[in-house]
Order: structure tokens, then C-alpha cells, then sequence
């Protein structure tokens, strides 16, 4: 080969070299090719790759290869790695200058050595005994720190016996591959910077997130475990629907990237909810505001049985006075009959107020009855009174739930909260779709849902994903104020009734079933009493 054709191949390889490097992602991955190509052009035997260890105190090795020998087969390379890290500095505070990798990380200047069994420069005992055990002879060594374009550590390359293609004749390094392997090693750390700054901007980014989740966590138990949980439940049936051979998913596929960009979407699907009043997120009760009003009904029966009771015993001194006859017995058996009365009413709106069962049509005329049956005189007023104002009505005949249809919108605004507060963030490219899918999670298929009314159609399957996650983990919940957890059984039916009426998507739910994410959620997060269903 001409020496044109040389340097032509050369500028090959460090151009591929910098074209992978640029887009490689995986710092694992990128190790192996930084590894192989020096490895390549250095016509080197061997090559390990040590990174510093965040706190800068010493190096960890994270990659090694050989040609000659399986590192991985025969479990030098699990050994090299449990040796753990090779530190800068001995106990004392004296510096690791006897270890070569050590001595080139701190002087941040590459060592070559023609024959490491010949220099007394650093310590290879332990190199000799490895050689010893797997029948191997270490001889010339290259050792370049890897400093990034600030000055920073991020490491040492190190390869081991240079070698001539012709007859396998162990060489020297020569200055020609001291200056490529330095060339290599200032790249990859130029590359490795970058990934370790996109991590940590990533750490960032989701430790705000979950900040945001632990204020609404602070700010409602009931609602900060549903943010953690929901991304639980919409990961896992994501990657069941990314593992679907046939059918309406078939096509769908998630990168590394995707992956990511739907964690974040899960995770910040319910952050709109640090707006919703405390008082109405914690509603456990129809009469709860700041505290559960139907203690002051209890209060207002007790003023009407002591009113009747004061009534009846004035009935019997004014008889007794006046010397009218009285049937003792009948009387007091009417007492007795409107105290139970007055009891059985006051248990009933108990009940009621729990807004644990459905109203029927019967419950909700009695409720009225009640409020115009007991009169009462609230203090400084001089007229009576409905037993129950009209705030008080409207609670307590809601049908379903605690919440008053216009609570109900206060929680439903979440919703419009999360989408204006995510589309106020200028998203990167690979983060787009983070809004559209968080946004969509109370939409339907059928398009009755808010707040924007979509069709099955019109929402990425991300997007319906969520919104199975997010019924699910509110059914299945042991934290909510207002109901008992649901078994497996009852939430099974109760998803599999919605996507028979067009609110959820009845692929996604084919997908939850047959794969059993609901199981593995199950025995990750819920209790064993819930898990009746395998």
C-alpha cells in the first residue's frame, strides 16, 4: 500500500471515528469505539479505558478488550472491575505516582513504555501475576490521560502491545501512534464531556420534576402518590405494547429516546395540580370545606331533640297544671318514636355525606324532607330556619362522589393548568411531544372527553396509554380520602366496561390484559388483599 493510500485510510478512520462519535448516545458504547479505533491504528493487542470517579479521588475501569484473550470468558475483566477504584492518593495524602494510569491522570501526561517489565519507572507486579495465570506477555504500553476542552479529568486510555501485522512481532509505540492516541483520547473526551453534561441537565430536569411532584405530594397526600405511581403503570404497558407482534400495534416502537420522552410526559401528566385548592383536591366528604360541616348538623340535632324534649316536658307541667288528664304511656311512646325519628335522620345524612354509594332518586327527596321537617333558631336570629341551607342541600345530594359539579370543574382545570404550564417550556427537539401526551390523559375515544375533546383518532397512542395508567392507579389507590382501594377483579371490570363505551382504547386494554402489566403493578404497589386476579 502507497503512502497516499496510507494517509488516505487514516483520515478515513479518524473522520468514521469522529462521525460515530458525534452520534453515539450510549457512553458504553462509545467507550467500545474509542477502544477499537485506537486499538485499530495503533495496531495495539489490547486496550482499557478508566473513568474518573465523580468526586475525583481516583479511577474505575469501565472497558477493557484483547485480541488475543475472552476478558469477559475468562473473568479478568469481572475481576479488574471488582478491584475497585485505583485511587489518586494513599490513605496518608501521599499521590499514586508507583501506578502508571494513577501517574498519568495526575501529571495529565502519556506514558509510553517500550517494555513493562523492564522499567522500574512504576509497579507491574500485579501485571506479571495476571500474565502468569493466562499464559500472556504484557511488553510495550501507551497510557494517555483524557482531559476534556476545560482542563477536566475525565480519564486514562490505556493500550498494551503494539504489534506488526506481518509476523505478530511485538513493537514499541511509536510516536506516530502516541500523537493518534492522543488525537483519539481529546475526542472521545470532548464526546464523554457532552454525554456527562446532557446527564446531568437530565438529573436536573427530572429532580425539578419530581420536586414538583413532591409539593403536590406535600400539598395533598392524595394525589402526590398517584404522580409517582401513574408512570409506573404507562411504562410498563408501554413496553408491553412496544414487545406486540400483530394486531392494530403492531407498528408501534419506542427508541431509548421515546422511552425517555414518555417517562417525562408520565411524570409531569398531573403537574397542573399545583393549582387546585387543597380544600377540593382533600374533599373526602360532601360537607367538607376546610372542616367536615356535618358536625354542625350534629350540633343543630342535638338543639332539636333538646327543643323536643323541652316542648314535651312543657306539655306535661302546663296538663298537670291545668288538671287536664294525660295518658303517660302514650305520651312518652311518642316522645320516644320522634327521638329515634330524629336519630334515624341524623345517621341517615351521615351516610349521605360519606359519598361512598350512588344517590337514588328516593335518598335525595328524603334529604329534602328532612331540611323542611326540622326547623331550627340559629343563634342572634329571630326567626327559624331550614334544617339545611341551600349549600348544604346541593352537597349532600350529589349522586356520585364528593365533589359539586362546579368542584368538580376546579379539578377538571388541571388539566388546562398542566398543558399551559408545559407549553411554556421551549422544549428540545427530542422532548416535543411531552405536552401533547401529559394533555391528553383525560381525553376519550369516543371524544366526550376534555379538555379538548379528542377522538381516539386524533391521540397519539402515548396519549391513551396515560389515560389507562391514570384510571387505573386512581381505582386501584389505598391514599384517596373519599373510597376504598378496588381489587384487581373490580378494577379489571370496571376498565373493561369503559372501553366497551368508547372511553379508553380496547387495543390498549387487549395489550394491559394479555400482557398482565395490571399484575406486575399489582405486586409491585398494591396490597396483597387487592390481588385477587393472576
Amino acid at each position: 500500500m502507497t503512502a497516499d493510500n496510507n494517509l488516505h485510510d487514516l483520515i478515513h478512520k479518524l473522520n468514521s471515528f469522529g462521525v460515530l462519535l458525534s452520534q453515539e448516545s450510549n457512553l458504553d458504547r462509545l467507550l467500545e469505539i474509542l477502544v477499537e479505533t485506537a486499538m485499530d491504528l495503533t495496531q495495539a493487542q489490547g486496550g482499557t479505558v478508566y473513568l474518573t470517579e465523580k468526586d475525583q479521588t481516583g479511577l474505575r475501569l469501565v472497558f477493557a478488550r484483547n485480541e488475543l484473550i475472552d476478558l469477559e470468558k475468562s473473568g479478568l475483566l469481572d475481576i479488574a472491575k471488582s478491584s475497585g477504584v485505583l485511587l489518586f492518593k494513599s490513605a496518608d495524602g501521599l499521590e499514586n505516582h508507583s501506578n502508571v494510569s494513577a501517574h498519568a491522570a495526575l501529571t495529565r501526561s502519556t506514558i509510553n513504555i517500550e517494555d513493562v517489565y523492564l522499567t522500574d519507572r512504576f509497579n507491574f507486579s500485579g501485571t506479571r501475576t495476571i500474565d502468569q495465570k493466562i499464559g500472556y506477555r504484557s511488553q510495550s504500553m501507551l497510557v494517555v490521560p483524557m482531559v476534556d476542552h476545560q482542563g477536566q479529568l475525565l480519564g486514562v486510555l490505556q493500550l498494551i502491545n503494539a504489534y506488526s501485522p506481518s509476523d505478530g512481532k511485538i513493537l514499541p509505540f511509536t510516536s506516530h501512534h502516541q500523537s493518534l492516541a492522543q488525537s483519539l483520547a481529546s475526542q472521545a473526551s470532548i464526546a464523554i464531556s457532552n454525554q456527562r453534561l446532557i446527564q446531568e441537565l437530565e438529573l436536573i430536569f427530572e429532580s425539578f420534576i419530581r420536586m414538583i411532584n413532591q409539593a403536590i405530594d406535600e400539598k395533598s397526600p392524595y394525589t402526590g402518590g398517584h404522580c409517582a405511581r401513574v408512570p409506573e403503570i404507562a411504562l410498563r404497558l408501554a413496553e408491553a405494547c412496544h414487545q406486540v407482534k400483530e394486531g392494530p400495534l403492531a407498528s408501534f416502537r419506542m427508541s431509548d429516546a421515546d422511552r425517555y420522552e414518555f417517562k417525562i410526559a408520565a411524570l409531569l401528566h398531573d403537574c397542573g395540580k399545583v393549582t387546585t385548592p387543597v380544600h377540593v383536591v382533600d374533599k373526602s366528604t360532601k360537607l367538607e370545606t376546610i372542616f367536615d360541616r356535618i358536625h354542625l348538623l350534629d350540633t343543630r340535632f342535638e338543639v332539636i331533640r333538646r327543643d323536643f324534649q323541652i316542648e314535651f316536658l312543657k306539655q306535661q307541667l302546663c296538663a298537670a297544671q291545668q288538671g287536664q288528664p294525660i295518658d303517660a304511656h302514650e305520651e312518652e311512646a311518642r316522645f320516644l318514636q320522634k327521638m329515634e325519628q330524629i336519630q334515624s335522620d341524623q345517621v341517615f345524612l351521615r351516610q349521605c355525606n360519606k359519598g361512598s354509594e350512588r344517590m337514588s332518586d328516593a335518598d335525595r327527596a328524603r334529604i329534602e324532607q328532612i331540611s323542611k321537617q326540622y326547623l331550627w333558631v340559629p343563634n342572634g336570629e329571630q326567626a327559624s330556619v331550614a334544617f339545611l341551607s341551600e349549600n348544604e342541600l346541593e352537597n349532600l345530594n350529589i349522586v356520585a362522589g364528593t365533589l359539586t359539579s362546579a368542584e368538580r370543574q376546579i379539578i377538571n382545570h388541571h388539566i388546562e393548568s398542566t398543558i399551559n404550564m408545559l407549553e411554556a417550556i421551549p422544549w428540545p427537539n427530542h422532548l416535543r411531544n411531552v405536552t401533547e401526551y401529559a394533555g391528553g390523559h383525560h381525553e376519550r375515544m369516543d371524544g366526550k372527553g376534555y379538555p379538548k375533546g379528542l377522538t381516539g383518532q386524533q391521540m397519539s397512542v402515548q396519549a391513551r396509554i396515560l389515560a389507562i395508567a391514570d384510571i387505573f392507579e386512581a381505582l386501584t389507590a389505598a391514599d384517596r380520602p373519599y373510597k376504598n382501594p378496588m381489587k384487581l377483579s373490580q378494577s379489571l371490570s370496571i376498565l373493561k366496561k369503559m372501553s366497551q363505551e368508547g372511553h379508553i382504547d380496547p387495543d390498549l386494554f387487549d395489550v394491559f390484559i394479555s400482557s398482565k402489566v395490571y399484575l406486575d403493578y399489582g405486586n409491585a404497589f398494591l396490597n396483597d388483599a387487592q390481588l385477587d386476579v393472576r
